[in-house]
């Protein structure tokens, strides 16, 4: 059963004893857990009923907490994707080769975005680490928008919610490859 939290450190501390929390992020709810934490994250993706082979999304307050989880890119690359944090911006960024295959699913890169979000960003922070970030609803379903239709959809089976508005953008983060500039979701 999931509580409702007003407090970031209440929920920092639900991820980093394994648990899967939602949370606002930009646009939608997402929800998150301990990206090295092999349960947890399959425990995120039964909840969603998400095929684990997809990939999952990492937010981070700054770049040190997505960097262990990415290969060194040429300097050029770095500098764009940095051109566009902290914001709305997923990159898919070569996955180091230790990266959890739970969070790169069949791909060589890993997606990732360093949060504008302010809640997001400061939920991070208080974890110290990274997160698991993909919208809270069921695959197929339309992404939760608020902490009362995230808690009728899966609240049962979270261990927390952590109160807040989103950013109040109408659309989840664009995705563009980083290495082709692909976009791979629109904004």
């Amino acid at each position: 059963m999931n509580r409702r939290l007003t407090d970031i450190a209440d929920a920092a501390a639900l991820i980093r004893g394994g648990g899967v929390i939602a949370y606002p992020t930009e646009a939608v709810f997402g929800l998150g857990c301990d990206p090295r934490n092999e349960i947890a994250v399959h425990r995120l993706l039964q909840i969603k009923r998400r095929l684990p082979d997809q990939g999952l999304i990492l937010i981070g307050a700054d770049f040190v907490q997505l960097a262990p989880f990415l290969r060194p890119v040429d300097a050029r690359l770095q500098v764009q994707a940095m051109a566009t944090w902290p914001g709305p911006h997923t990159w898919l960024w070569p996955a180091r080769p230790d990266a959890p295959r739970w969070l790169t699913g069949v791909h060589d890169t890993l997606a990732v975005r360093i949060t504008d979000h302010p809640l997001a960003a400061a939920l991070c922070r208080a974890a110290d680490m990274a997160l698991v970030s993909t919208s809270a609803n069921l695959s197929g379903q339309p992404p939760g928008r608020d902490a009362d239709t995230v808690n009728a959809a899966l609240g049962e089976l979270l261990d927390g919610i952590l109160e807040g508005p989103t950013g109040g953008r109408e659309h989840p983060s664009e995705i563009r490859d980083l290495q082709t500039g692909r976009q791979i979701r629109g904004s």
